[in-house]
């Protein structure tokens, strides 16, 4: 009897306790020449499956602002807060917490907002002046307010956002996703990572990693400008006509050993090579963006020949019309301790002005073209800021897990409404606290999939992106 903990997990998926093929046609096997363990059959792991629910929505972007944007700037105005500028936060907040730079017990000062807020929409949502594109949409957005996490430092709370823990080598929630229920895509993989910013965010791939899942369900990430994918292209010499001949040829000899050993596990190296093939010309065709209207380029701020948030925007548009399941946008660095390069006066609204009308023009272009029906579009980090600032050379807020505020819009949610509250101050939620793992089951809920349905059996137990806990928002659902 195989003993091997991931050829035990593949005897279980979510859709009911029978055996599933889960062969890889992940770019990254092909390129490591590594097959998933496990693989049974010759089913293509990607294939788009039934969910549990009716889904509401079909496809996610989720825009992750990496390094915690603080809501205090953002969304959640704080009249009081801001008559209290400069005094002392009562214990009674701070007693038994802890922050990542900062000691309760030195009683840290309140810091009033950086910014003036002004109501948006028909609905009044409050929106700060450092998001005037984000403002004008505001009618299609739901503003949840009342967010709660686990983990205070960068890295970890990354982890926790993206896959339900802060222990390395958990699924991710695109990988969740595409696991469950496959992509629609066949030219491009089922879960796609772009990236901006001046560096990428802390904790790096695993946070779009599959962890025990196979690696087919991983994120792929892809550059905006260049080669899409690194050795992708044919080395020099080798023209498309030879490199169908000689993908036949190694599909000949594969087929042929199949047939002799039975071992599902060829069948997948077939897979993988033939989506390379097809990736070599959709990927490319994915990036060239000359074919976008000038109004279209001009909605987003983009420049075609310079890397971009709103250039990545544009890109997860064009990805998810193409079929591609899960797009994750990453923009750094929202890090605003007060530190060089991290000011809340001259930086944080330097990071505004660079995702702010990509966001926008995302929510508009998605909606213009029958889209955002269909497609939950995410904003938000993967914590708060604290109501009290910090004593470095310039203003700053330290790391905050108590309160932050998330956006959704489209993909079945409720649009035009603002949902949970915050203290006087704007340390606790005090009204609909939702925790990431309710963001989660949430997320899930609006793809037709049940949470505590969507199991993977490893190391002898049943692993689910929520573990043991989780409850849908239903208030934030249409």
């Amino acid at each position: 009897m195989n003993t091997d903990p991931i050829h035990q997990a593949t005897r279980r998926h979510f859709f009911g306790d029978c055996a599933m093929g889960l062969g890889s046609i992940a770019l990254t096997s092909l390129l490591s020449g590594s097959p998933a363990h496990g693989a049974a059959t010759a089913a293509d792991p990607l294939a788009p499956q039934k969910p549990h629910l009716k889904p509401r929505a079909k496809n996610v972007i989720y825009l992750f602002m990496a390094g915690g944007p603080s809501q205090l700037e953002l969304f959640d105005h704080k009249p009081k807060l801001n008559e209290l500028n400069g005094e002392t936060i009562p214990q009674s907040f701070i007693e038994g917490k802890r922050f990542a730079f900062m000691n309760s017990s030195h009683s840290p000062k309140l810091l009033g907002s950086r910014s003036s807020f002004a109501q948006h929409g028909q609905a009044g949502t409050s929106i700060s002046h450092l998001l005037p594109h984000t403002a004008s949409v505001a009618d299609e957005l739901c503003v949840l307010r009342s967010c709660a996490t686990s983990l205070f430092n960068h890295a970890p709370a990354k982890l926790f956002m993206n896959t339900g823990s802060g222990q390395f080598g958990r699924p991710s929630i695109g990988s969740w996703v595409t696991y469950g229920i496959g992509s629609e895509s066949r030219d491009l993989p089922g879960f796609v990572v772009l990236q901006s910013g001046p560096r990428g965010p802390r904790g790096g791939a695993v946070n779009w990693g599959s962890g025990f899942l196979p690696t087919t369900y991983q994120g792929v990430p892809l550059r905006g400008q260049g080669e899409p994918i690194l050795s992708l292209s044919n080395p020099p010499g080798i023209g498309a006509a030879d490199q169908r001949t000689t993908i036949d040829a190694i599909r000949a000899l594969n087929l042929k050993r199949l047939e002799s050993t039975g071992d599902a596990e060829i069948q997948t190296r077939i897979n993988a090579y033939e989506m390379a093939y097809r990736m070599q010309s959709s990927a490319p065709e994915l990036i060239d963006i000359s074919g976008e209207t000038q109004a279209t380029l001009d909605l987003y701020g983009v420049d075609p020949k310079t890397p971009s948030f709103a250039r990545n925007c544009l890109l997860a548009r064009r990805l998810v019309e193409r079929g591609t399941r899960f797009v994750q946008l990453y923009h750094t660095n929202w890090d605003s301790h007060g530190g060089t390069g991290e000011t809340l006066e001259k930086d944080f609204p330097q990071r505004c002005a660079e995702i702010d009308r990509g966001c926008a023009a995302l929510v508009r272009d998605l909606k213009s073209r029958g889209l955002l029906e269909d497609t939950l579009v995410i904003w938000g980090g993967e914590f708060g800021r604290t109501p009290m600032g910090e004593n470095r050379e310039f203003t700053g807020r330290n790391h905050h897990i108590d309160a932050f505020t998330m956006w959704f819009a489209g993909g079945g949610t409720k649009p035009g409404i603002t949902v949970g509250s915050t203290d006087e101050l704007g340390f606790n939620a005090v009204e609909d606290r939702a925790h990431v793992h309710d963001i989660h089951a949430t997320l899930l809920h609006l793809l037709g999939i049940d949470h505590k349905q969507l199991t993977f059996r490893f190391q002898g137990r049943d692993f689910r992106l929520t573990d043991v806990h989780g409850e849908v928002i239903h208030k934030i659902l249409a």
